[in-house]
């Protein structure tokens, strides 16, 4: 065993004890504890040893942060700890950004920054987009599932799997990635099933059902961050965004990312000083699924809005 690997073990056991015992429970967090919290199995020949090596650096990095009182928010373990930053961006930050030329909204007229769906009973449960680049499916349903359920009150569950395996000539790659306004132009063009007619797989396959029974009539970009809350008011909001650090987010308000866009959201609310996004990442991510960003144009968010129209 080498002297590094020792010195991450130490490091890391101190990193458990002020990370889980300050505030969260009476014994540190071990990798065994990991594992089957988050149902983990690793199959090929030293993985297991090489997943703990990186589990542990990361729970230093983790309570390091938390150590720091300057930071606005928490990290904490989640499904990503036993990744390097390298393998999650390649695993779930896949968003392709292509030119779309279409109708932009522009409105001068702010409301007040008083806003959150979720709250409104408007926003469909978090799902969850395991290990396939699937964000933007799962952003474009979102919004739509929102403004349907704004519209007509009633809730549905629109097929992830359909866009990934059907869209690829509309400039959508699948689990290789996508972009929300491609999703929305051939839900525009086949319409869209359900997730029980359809079910997520999160993988590549043949497309099964090019069709369903929900279209839209068009989709509209949304410039600028004035322009996204007053958009926002009427309506939750696809949105890229750059998640390059959003992994071991916990809980609290990041204000510390940057601005190349890989990742597809759902933008649901707002107040003075943040923006609420529901995220795909599951339920036991995060504040409950959600994410909340200082306002503002923080890791981009306002760079690429668009919603669905019906």
């Amino acid at each position: 065993m080498n002297k590094s690997y020792l010195i991450t073990v130490l490091l890391a056991a101190i990193a458990a004890m002020a990370l889980y015992n300050q505030n969260a429970g009476p014994a540190p967090y071990s990798f065994d504890q990991f594992k089957v919290e988050y149902q983990k199995s690793y199959s090929k020949v030293g993985e297991e040893a090489y997943r703990k090596t990186i589990f542990l650096r990361n729970l230093v990095k983790i309570a390091e942060h938390n150590a720091n009182p300057s930071n606005t928010y928490t990290q904490g373990v989640n499904q990503f700890t036993d990744l390097t930053d390298a393998e999650f961006q390649a695993l779930y930050l896949t968003l392709n950004v292509p030119k779309v030329n279409n109708e932009v909204y522009v409105d001068k007229v702010v409301p007040n920054a008083d806003i959150d769906w979720t709250a409104a009973g408007k926003v469909t449960p978090v799902k969850n987009q395991a290990q396939c680049g699937s964000c933007w499916a799962f952003s474009a349903t979102a919004a739509l599932e929102s403004t349907v359920l704004i519209a007509t009150g009633a809730s549905n569950d629109f097929s992830e799997q359909q866009l990934v395996d059907c869209s690829r000539s509309y400039g959508n790659q699948g689990c290789n990635g996508g972009w929300m306004d491609s999703a929305f132009q051939y839900i525009q063009a086949k319409g869209i099933t359900t997730g029980s007619a359809y079910p997520y797989v999160a993988r590549d396959q043949a497309c099964k059902i090019d069709s369903g029974a929900q279209k839209v009539t068009g989709f509209v970009d949304v410039p600028g961050c004035d322009n996204l809350l007053n958009a926002l008011s009427g309506r939750p909001i696809s949105v890229a965004v750059d998640a390059s650090v959003w992994s071991p987010y916990k809980s609290g308000i990041l204000s510390n990312c940057g601005t190349a866009v890989n990742h597809g959201v759902l933008l649901v609310g707002a107040s003075d000083t943040y923006w609420k996004i529901k995220n795909s990442w599951g339920g036991a991510w995060g504040e409950s699924g959600f994410i909340r960003l200082n306002r503002g144009n923080t890791c981009a968010v306002c760079s690429y809005p668009s919603y669905p129209t019906i």
